[in-house]
């Protein structure tokens, strides 16, 4: 039976144009039934977030959060899923029905899990993690859920780098944060995450091994980015940043169902998976032909 009561979901961060979580969401939204579903890309910079959801109205069933809102959105929560605090960042914030309590949880580490694993990213002993921000951390986290016991983290300030580190200790990871200026003698390792926005990697072209591994780049726009097409280009497996996305918008779309205790068509994760892949591909070729 489908949801027919309006309910309202965004994505918010800055900047925040050009996401594909609305294009995202609405497809989950119509391929599960849900009518009167919608769903915003809204801009809000870390100074108005607590406003922004002091505001928010009971059609509100959840958020997308986006840099650079993933930590400062921590104490405006009424409950804290246990991963989300373990990693220290939010990406999914659900209201509950009846009680509009907020509540915190990270689909991101799921996402980088699934992400790995549909590419067919075989066991690894060592990983390099470009950047040390909320996404960073959200990374640690993937990799010690799929068993790499030891993660190189290159920070363009290491002293910032403290978030990251916690999250390893309290993952069981071994860590250790260098400089980015350490970069060219860290790109052969078997797997690389590169978290940071776009165009920071893009210094990093003429130092690539001649025979790369793996690399998950979560940057999906523009696509690809330079760090991409040039490690694809030398043989190397490249795992884009809409698949990162498709995985963990799946995850937030089925908690923002159950928060609203929303009924929905009986669609399995692994065809929603494949029906958001196909949306997002698509508007990824018309942004590059446009």
């Amino acid at each position: 039976m489908a949801e027919a009561s309006p309910r309202r979901a965004a994505v918010l961060g800055a900047p925040i144009a050009h996401s594909l979580s609305p294009l995202l969401h609405t497809t989950a939204y119509d391929v599960l039934g849900l009518d009167g579903w919608s769903y915003a890309a809204i801009h809000v910079d870390t100074d108005g977030l607590a406003g922004f959801l002091a505001g928010l109205e009971e059609a509100w069933v959840g958020l997308s959060l986006t840099m650079p809102l993933k930590r400062v959105v921590l104490p405006l929560l009424d409950e804290v899923a246990e991963l989300a605090g373990r990693v220290g960042a939010v990406n999914t914030v659900t209201f509950e029905a009846g009680t509009r309590r907020a509540r915190g949880d990270n689909t991101d580490v799921a996402g980088m899990v699934a992400a790995l694993a549909q590419a067919g990213v075989p066991q690894v002993g060592q990983a390099v993690v470009l950047g040390a921000g909320a996404t960073a951390c959200s990374a640690v986290a993937a990799l010690a859920v799929l068993g790499v016991p030891a993660v190189t983290v290159l920070a363009r300030r290491p002293q910032a780098s403290t978030e990251v580190r916690a999250v390893a200790e309290r993952f069981g990871v071994d860590v250790e944060v260098l400089g980015w200026g350490r970069a060219p003698q860290l790109l052969g390792a078997p797997l690389l995450v590169a978290t940071t926005p776009a165009g920071a990697t893009d210094g990093l072209l003429e130092w690539l091994p001649e025979r790369p591994g793996v690399l998950l780049e979560v940057v999906y726009h523009p696509w690809p980015t330079p760090l991409a097409a040039a490690w694809a280009a030398r043989g190397g497996l490249v795992v884009g940043g809409l698949e990162l996305l498709v995985q963990q918008a799946v995850r937030q779309v089925r908690l923002f169902v159950a928060a609203a205790g929303a009924h929905v068509a009986p669609v399995g994760d692994e065809e929603l998976v494949a029906q958001l892949r196909r949306a997002g591909q698509q508007q990824l070729r018309v942004r590059a032909e446009g």
